[in-house]
């Protein structure tokens, strides 16, 4: 099969689909692999090294002329009329947030195979696990750095200082992206809670991060009594292939102090926060209410070499089973199947086809 790596073109994307390494191990396997011009020139890999792995160096035409379409990031417009019918997309999607890109995938007739929903045995997210574990670990940095008063945050130092009490961080959902901002939170000296609407998940946060770590059931009334005096709220709920479920209003954002930071990782989901909309890493935040909203769709590019290693690896086996039996290798997995988003004009995803029938309902 032949494998097109695109070089990504949202904005300060410097991720890619595959390292040299990964492109030698495709070739190695029988593929062809052509690899967008400067693909990975921003994370160190060449042009000279993709060639030496055995890939072609093209412009844009020549990598969406593959069979497959390996990427990081959802197309952005300028690349819709370089899809074709019949053509593997494999990359993040997040369709649930992306009704126009959802459309132009149904008429364009790709099928497209988001990594975001594909699942193992545990009914885990595989390919989304190392981005999820690299956000949540971003997040309670991005939350420190927008604290400070240049930020327009409210002057407050994460770890406080003697005599003066540490931030308080309030993480609403302890799945990968969660427990790994709270991780990161704990170790910087904040004071932190976390919500989440699962016992069990709980139960294991608290014997993971012992009485340092605040749990607490993610109830509506839980949120307001602690939003007064939250200094940072890091959004990380995540519904696989739903639109990210809406736990703060623009009530609830009033009721934070001015200069608090609302870090919503879960943006590219659409968003926890009502107040929320995508930003980018060239301008990262806004004031809404006298918040600052953090809410970057690409996070873990900021960090785009430590990501693209982590991403890679996770993505490599999956790309060898799909280059080597097509649409068959779904068939013959229910998890990998759970990735299938959109096919022949249709959507296969039965939460995602949920979430878009509602908003177009809403829009009628």
């Amino acid at each position: 099969m032949h494998i097109g790596i695109p070089k990504e073109i949202k904005d300060h994307e410097f991720r890619v689909g595959a390292t040299p390494a990964d492109v030698a191990s495709y070739i190695a396997a029988g593929h062809q692999v052509s690899v967008g011009q400067e693909a990975g020139a921003a994370i160190g890999f060449s042009d000279a090294d993709y060639r030496a792995a055995g890939a072609r160096i093209g412009q844009a035409d020549d990598i969406y002329a593959a069979d497959l379409v390996l990427k990081v990031k959802e197309p952005q417009p300028t690349e819709y009329a370089l899809l074709r019918p019949g053509q593997l997309l494999f990359c993040y999607l997040h369709l649930a947030a992306a009704p126009e890109l959802a459309r132009e995938l149904i008429e364009r007739q790709v099928t497209a195979i988001a990594f975001e929903t594909i699942t193992d045995k545990a009914g885990h997210t595989p390919l989304l696990a190392p981005m999820s574990e690299i956000a949540g670990r971003l997040a309670a940095q991005m939350a420190a750095h927008y604290l400070t008063l240049p930020q327009q945050g409210r002057g407050v130092l994460l770890a406080g200082a003697a005599g003066v009490p540490p931030a308080r961080v309030l993480i609403i959902g302890g799945g990968m992206a969660g427990s790994n901002a709270a991780q990161i939170a704990l170790g910087m000296g904040a004071d932190v809670t976390l919500l989440d609407r699962d016992p069990g998940r709980l139960r294991e946060l608290q014997q993971r991060f012992g009485p340092a770590l605040k749990t607490g059931f993610s109830h509506d009334d839980t949120i307001r009594h602690l939003l007064p005096d939250t200094d940072a709220v890091i959004g990380a709920a995540y519904i696989p292939g739903r639109h990210a479920p809406r736990l703060l209003s623009t009530e609830h954002i009033r009721l934070l102090p001015a200069g608090a930071v609302l870090v919503d990782i879960s943006i590219d989901q659409g968003g926890i926060s009502e107040t929320s909309r995508p930003t980018t890493h060239s301008q990262p935040v806004y004031l809404e209410h006298g918040v600052v909203h953090y809410c970057v769709a690409n996070m873990p590019a900021a960090v785009a070499r430590t990501s693209t290693l982590a991403l890679t690896q996770a993505v490599r086996p999956y790309v060898h089973k799909l280059a080597q039996k097509g649409l068959a290798a779904l068939a013959q997995d229910p998890g990998f199947n759970d990735g299938l988003n959109i096919d022949h004009g249709e959507i296969r995803h039965a939460g995602l086809a949920a979430d878009l029938q509602t908003r177009q309902n809403q829009a009628a």
